[in-house]
C-alpha cells in the first residue's frame, strides 16, 4: 500500500509540473500518469475501480467548496449571463449531443448522461487557460466565467438525475413516492442541520481554538451531509454541495475554504490519475480515425452552439470566437458523471471508456485551438485601423480603460471636445455600444497621431496600463510632437520613474491618491481628527513626490536609490516626530 502512495506521488511530482510548463493544464498532468502507471500503460499498478472509489471523495471536497464559494448574493448579481447565457449553453448543446447519441443507438438513459456529461467544459482547465493570458477580465473572459459557474451549479441536479434513470425501469407508482419522500427528508435534514446544527457547532469547536479540531469538524460535516443523501439515493457530492451553499454566508467560510483545500487537491489530483488509469488507450491504437472524429465533431458542435449564444449575448466577433474556442473541450465534471453512470448500471463501462478518451483528446485539442484564434483575433489581422475625422483642438486621449473614461465623461460635462484611440478592437467594440465615439488604433503610431491632429491638439492624455507600451507612446510623442503638453497616468513608481525621464511632468500614479484618501478615512476612523488626518496625509504626500523628483536623478543606481529610500523614511519619521512635539 505505501508503495502504491509512493507511486502515485512520484507519478504526480514528476509529469504534472511538466503539463503546467507547456501550459496545457493540471487536470492533463493528472491524466497523463494515470495513463502512464495504469494497466493499460506501463502497467505499474492495479485496483484501477478501487483507487476510483476512494478518490471520488476528492469531488465531493470539491463541490463542497463550489458551495462555499457559491454565495446567493453573488449568483444574484450575475444572474442574467449566468442563467441566461450558461444555462442556455447546457441545455442546447446537452438536448443536441443527446439526440445525436440517441441516433447512433445508444440506450436513452446513456445517451441522456453523455449528452449531459459532453455539454460540460474543463472549470479548471479554462480559467487556468484564460489566467495564464490575462483574459479572465476580458468580455470573452468574463461570458465563459458566467458559463462555467452555471456548469458547476448544473452538475448537482446531473449527479441527483443519475440514481433516478438506474432505477427509473423498476420504480412502481408506491416506491417512486417512497423514493421522493426520501429525498425530500434527506434535504430537510441537510438544510435544517446547516442553519441550527452546523453553525453552532462551529462555532464552539472555534472557541476551543485548536486547529486540527476545526479540521476535523469541517470533514465531519462534508461526510455526514453526504452520507445522508447517499442514504436518500442521491449523489454524495450534492450532499456536499449544499451544505458548503448553507456555510457560504457564515464567518467560517473563509477559514472552512483553507482547510479543507489542502484535502481537496490532492484527492482530486488522485481522482484523475485513476480516470486515466481507466482510460483504455487500446481504443486510440485501434480506431484512432473513429476517436478523432469524435473528438473533432464535439469540440465543433459545442463550438458553433457556443458562438451562437455568446453572439446572441451581446459579444463580438472576435469575443464570440475566444468564448467557443475556450469551452469546445469536454470537462472533468463529465469523468464523475460517467463514473458514477457506470456505478448505477445506466452506462456500460464500455461507452464511458471511449467518451473518457473522447473528453481527454479535446482537453489536449483546446490549447492549440484557442491559439489558432488567437492569431486569428490580432489586432492588425482582425480589423483595420480606424480612419481619424477629428477636430483639430482637442484633447486626446490614449486607452479607454477605467481612467480614460472618466476623464472624457468629466470633458464631455463641460463640453471640451476630445479624441480616444485604444487598439483593443473588442473594448473599442464594446465601448461604441453605448454611443461613445471612439476611434481603433495604436497611439504608438505616428500617421494615426498625426490624422487625429496632434500637432494641433491642447494636451495628451496617456492612459495605457501596459507599462511598454505607455512609454512607446509617451516617447513617440515626445520626439514629433515636443510641444504638446502630456498628462500620463503610471502603473507604479518606478513607470512614473521612466515616464519623468522622458520629460514628462505631470505623472499621476494610478493608485497613489486612491491610497492617501483611504489612509486618511482610516485614520479618522481610528480616532484622529479631520484636520489632523488631513494634515498627516498631506505631509506624506508632499514629500513623497519630493523623494520622487529626487529619486528620478539616481534611477540608475541602485545602492543610491536604495540610500535615497532609506533617507526619505528617515527625514519622513523627523516631520512627524517635529509635528507630535508643536503645542
Amino acid at each position: 500500500m505505501l508503495a502504491d502512495i509512493a507511486l502515485f506521488l512520484a507519478a504526480a511530482v514528476l509529469i504534472v509540473p511538466l503539463f503546467l510548463r507547456l501550459r496545457l493544464g493540471a487536470v492533463l498532468g493528472y491524466l497523463s500518469a494515470g495513463i502512464a502507471i495504469g494497466p493499460h500503460g506501463l502497467n505499474l499498478i492495479g485496483g484501477t475501480q478501487d483507487v476510483l472509489h476512494f478518490a471520488e471523495f476528492g469531488v465531493v471536497l470539491l463541490l463542497f467548496i463550489v458551495g462555499l464559494e457559491l454565495q446567493p448574493s453573488r449568483l444574484w448579481t450575475l444572474r442574467r449571463m449566468v442563467f441566461g447565457l450558461g444555462g442556455a449553453q447546457v441545455a442546447v448543446t446537452g438536448a443536441l449531443l443527446f439526440v445525436v447519441v440517441l441516433w447512433i443507438g445508444v440506450d436513452w438513459r446513456a445517451a441522456t448522461v453523455a449528452g449531459l456529461g459532453l455539454a460540460m467544459s474543463s472549470t479548471a482547465f479554462v480559467l487556468q487557460m484564460l489566467a495564464e493570458r490575462k483574459e479572465l477580465a476580458t468580455h470573452h473572459g468574463r461570458a465563459a466565467f458566467a458559463t462555467l459557474l452555471f456548469q458547476d451549479l448544473a452538475v448537482i441536479p446531473m449527479l441527483a438525475l443519475v440514481p433516478l434513470l438506474a432505477s427509473s425501469a423498476e420504480l412502481d407508482a408506491a416506491s417512486g413516492w417512497w423514493q421522493t419522500l426520501k429525498i425530500l427528508v434527506a434535504f430537510a435534514l441537510v438544510i435544517f442541520s446547516g442553519r441550527y446544527v452546523v453553525h453552532p457547532l462551529m462555532r464552539a469547536v472555534a472557541a476551543v481554538q485548536t486547529p486540527e479540531l476545526f479540521t476535523a469538524a469541517a470533514l465531519l460535516i462534508v461526510i455526514a451531509t453526504a452520507l445522508a443523501m447517499d442514504a436518500a439515493g442521491l449523489s454524495m457530492s450534492l450532499g456536499a454541495f449544499l451544505a458548503g451553499m448553507l456555510l457560504s454566508d457564515s464567518e467560517f467560510r473563509h477559514q472552512l475554504q483553507a482547510d479543507i483545500e489542502p484535502f481537496k487537491g490532492m484527492l482530486l489530483g488522485l481522482f484523475f490519475i485513476a480516470v486515466g488509469m481507466s482510460a483504455d488507450i487500446g481504443l486510440l491504437l485501434a480506431d484512432p480515425l473513429l476517436l478523432l472524429e469524435l473528438t473533432a465533431g464535439l469540440m465543433l458542435a459545442k463550438a458553433s452552439i457556443l458562438y451562437v449564444l455568446g453572439r446572441a449575448s451581446g459579444l463580438a466577433p472576435a469575443a464570440g470566437r475566444a468564448y467557443a474556442a475556450a469551452l469546445a473541450q469536454g470537462g472533468e465534471f463529465a469523468f464523475v458523471l460517467f463514473s458514477v453512470a457506470v456505478g448505477a448500471g445506466v452506462m456500460s463501462p464500455q461507452t464511458a471508456a471511449l467518451l473518457v478518451v473522447v473528453v481527454t483528446l479535446s482537453m489536449i485539442a483546446t490549447p492549440l485551438l484557442y491559439a489558432a484564434q488567437a492569431r486569428v483575433r490580432r489586432p492588425d489581422a482582425a480589423m483595420s485601423y480606424d480612419t481619424i475625422d477629428a477636430p483639430e483642438r482637442t484633447v486626446l486621449i490614449a486607452g479607454f480603460g477605467p481612467v480614460g473614461q472618466i476623464i472624457a465623461r468629466i470633458l464631455r460635462i463641460k463640453r471640451i471636445p476630445f479624441t480616444v484611440l485604444d487598439k483593443d478592437s473588442q473594448q473599442v467594440d464594446f465601448v461604441r455600444r453605448f454611443g461613445n465615439k471612439i476611434f481603433y488604433g495604436d497611439a504608438g503610431r505616428l500617421d494615426l497621431l498625426r490624422a487625429a491632429h496632434a500637432d494641433k491638439a491642447s494636451l495628451f492624455v496617456l492612459t495605457i496600463p501596459d507599462i511598454e507600451a505607455s512609454l512607446q507612446v509617451a516617447g513617440v510623442v515626445r520626439r514629433h510632437f515636443p510641444n504638446l503638453r502630456i498628462f500620463a497616468i503610471a502603473v507604479n513608481r518606478l513607470h512614473a520613474l521612466r515616464l519623468m525621464d522622458l520629460g514628462i511632468t505631470d505623472v499621476v500614479r494610478r493608485s497613489f491618491f486612491s491610497s492617501l484618501e483611504m489612509s486618511r478615512e482610516l485614520l479618522q476612523a481610528l480616532g484622529s481628527s479631520e484636520d489632523e488626518a488631513r494634515h498627516i496625509v498631506e505631509t506624506f504626500r508632499e514629500h513623497d513626490e519630493a523623494t520622487l523628483k529626487r529619486q528620478q536623478a539616481v534611477a540608475h543606481d541602485e545602492k543610491l536609490f536604495i540610500q535615497t529610500a532609506q533617507d526619505a523614511a528617515r527625514e519622513l519619521e523627523q516631520l512627524f516626530e517635529q509635528d507630535a512635539k508643536r503645542p
